[in-house]
């Protein structure tokens, strides 16, 4: 086949009464009598092509075909008077009489579950272990489709905005949070890390640049157990200089939100369909200090909590709260204390014990953390050694402040935590094609 001369599904309706080519995978065969019926799909969608015994060659060929085999199809464009579209995309108003057809890959195997199903109800191993085939399935393709808007909608924002993408080292000579959970590697008989955050260059990026974003990799070691962590993801940070305020770094995270939500609302109609879900309303951010939440907690749900922080129940409490007192989706939790933050997080000026910082939390899970930085260079070297660090251990880092720094913040924000949320996935897992956590290092 000439690839070239090669039709796309969602092309078909424009060559009505034409004989023509397509290639794709059979996503359903169906036999009824002596015809059968596929659903043919490609990147593009799905269309039905049926074979007729008087067909011939094409009619013997067919006998071969089983779900997922990859075949080249040539046939006559057809209208269907009346025909409506179908679940999973497929063309309804038009179909294929095949003339001829041919097997180009498959049946190499038996599938392991039927992806004929509307809904694939599999467990999240099972899921992952056959991770290429499973996404196959039309709701498992939207949501990459859905992520992959998100991705391009983040970086149109950020452009517009006047932010320029660069792209940080991921292999680190020091742990960019100062902590213990890091991946070590052997660099050429040295100790080096995976990058825990881009923060380190981002401060620098603004040094230079004013404004700077990243769409990146971020490495955590830490042993998580849970529906909302992975040990790899895709980070979504950014960087602003000349702030005033904290404040800054929310109005433009915010927008950026809302950027993102109307570009997915626009674009992913059908695909939001599948999960029977819809993006959330955009009101403004509320704004709460966590001190303000935990009495909130505490008064309203009878929830106690260990110390000065929240833990995941208190989020979701707080994002019930969120939705029930201001109808929306998100909220900004403020001011974490000093020693919950790293060592960069600058204080508050009235008290010191509570940094100029924030979470965002999307239906009651964090997504995003950020805040202003302390920029002059005395009081950083000195929040390093309060916290027990050796200030010489980041002497190319504290050179970016040595020789001058507009005052700044920004955020690290979770891509696929939004993708979970949106989507009410069961785990943050399915929001990755191919996810890393403390027992998968494969497919």
């Amino acid at each position: 086949m000439n690839m070239k001369e090669r039709v796309l599904v969602a092309d078909i309706p424009n060559h009505i009464g034409e004989t023509i080519t397509i290639a794709g995978w059979v996503s359903v065969r169906r036999d009824h009598g002596k015809l059968v019926f596929l659903d043919i799909r490609d990147r593009s969608g799905s269309v039905q092509a049926i074979v007729l015994p008087s067909s011939g060659e094409a009619y013997e060929a067919v006998k071969d075909i089983r779900n997922e085999n990859v075949v080249r199809i040539g046939g006559l464009v057809k209208e269907r008077p009346g025909g409506a579209e179908k679940a999973g995309s497929v063309l309804g108003g038009v179909e294929i009489e095949v003339l001829s057809i041919g097997k180009l890959s498959g049946e190499e195997a038996a599938l392991p579950f039927d992806l004929s199903s509307p809904v694939l109800d599999l467990n999240i191993d099972t899921l992952l272990d056959h991770r290429t085939l499973a996404l196959r399935h039309p709701k498992q393709r939207a949501i990459f489709k859905i992520y992959a808007t998100v991705l391009a909608a983040y970086g149109d924002h950020m452009r517009e905005a006047g932010f320029l993408e660069i792209k940080t080292p991921k292999l680190v000579a020091s742990a960019t949070e100062g902590g213990a959970n890091v991946f070590t590697v052997d660099y050429f008989g040295r100790k080096a890390y995976l990058a825990q955050s881009p923060q380190f260059y981002k401060q620098a990026g603004i040094s230079v640049f004013e404004r700077v974003f990243e769409v990146g990799p971020v490495f955590r070691a830490e042993p998580h157990f849970t529906t909302r962590h992975v040990n790899e993801y895709i980070g979504l940070d950014a960087e602003l200089a000349f702030i005033e305020s904290f404040t800054e770094v929310m109005d433009e995270l915010e927008a950026a939100m809302n950027h993102i939500f109307s570009t997915v609302e626009q674009k992913c109609q059908a695909e939001l369909a599948l999960h029977e879900t819809a993006v959330p309303t955009l009101v403004p951010f509320p704004r709460l200090r966590l001190s303000e939440a935990l009495i909130i907690l505490k008064e309203k749900y009878g929830k106690e909590v260990e110390g000065s922080d929240i833990d995941a129940e208190g989020e979701r409490m707080i994002g019930e709260y969120a939705k029930e007192t201001f109808g929306s989706d998100f909220i900004f939790l403020t001011h974490y204390p000093t020693d919950l933050r790293p060592f960069y997080t600058m204080p508050n000026a009235d008290d010191p014990s509570v940094t100029e910082s924030f979470d965002l939390l999307y239906r009651g899970l964090e997504i995003a953390s950020g805040g202003q930085r302390i920029h002059d260079f005395h009081q950083l070297v000195e929040s390093i050694r309060k916290r027990g660090m050796n200030a010489d251990d980041f002497a190319s880092y504290l050179d970016v402040f040595r020789y001058g720094c507009p005052p700044h913040g920004g955020w690290g924000l979770g891509s696929e935590r939004i993708i979970q949320k949106l989507l009410g996935l069961g785990t943050i897992k399915e929001a990755l094609l191919y996810p890393r956590d403390v027992k998968r290092l494969s497919p």
